[in-house]
């Protein structure tokens, strides 16, 4: 978000120099700068002991299996514990072991993405209302299905760490 009124007092904004970050949005009144904000989300790649990701299908995004798990982090929670948290709530698997794959900035949404590699016993699914099915894909199988590789596409970035982590791809 880029303000241009005062959150607190509704105050239109000036400009004032804040060190190296530039001329940022100033309230005169509040004598308070506001720095732009944006979302935290996490994005997890969900693997099991064949190789195999879980790939999910949202009705209102795709009619394909074309994503994987995400979610926004919600305050007071880690990106550890949202990561954690959303494979739980979304595929009903509990993860073993949880990796930091990097950030990924998602430029349509304004959203900051923390991807992690989540590794799992394969199970079956008890999916929440937000996720209309999943599935175990092979994982040289999943670039067939994943949205198109594009700047910015987090899913795709993860997929590229989880292959070098399995000596798939140098």
């Amino acid at each position: 978000m880029r303000y241009i009124f005062c959150p607190n007092c509704g105050t239109k904004l000036t400009k004032i120099l804040a060190g190296d970050d530039g001329p940022v949005p100033y309230c005169n009144l509040c004598q308070k700068r506001w720095f732009d904000t944006f979302s935290s989300c996490v994005i997890v790649l969900t693997y099991n002991e064949f190789d195999e990701i879980v790939l999910t299908r949202q009705n209102y995004l795709s009619k394909e299996f074309a994503t994987i798990t995400s979610g926004y982090i919600t305050p007071g929670e880690t990106a550890e514990e949202s990561a954690i948290r959303e494979v739980k709530e979304e595929l009903g698997l509990d993860l073993e072991t949880l990796e930091y794959g990097g950030t990924y900035w998602f430029e349509e949404n304004d959203m900051l993405m923390h991807g992690f590699l989540g590794f799992t016993h394969k199970k079956d699914f008890v999916l929440s209302s937000e996720v209309d099915s999943a599935k175990w894909v092979p994982a040289l199988d999943v670039s067939k299905f994943l949205y198109p590789d594009f700047s910015g596409n987090a899913a795709y970035g993860l997929y590229r760490k989880f292959l070098k982590k399995k000596g798939f791809e140098k």
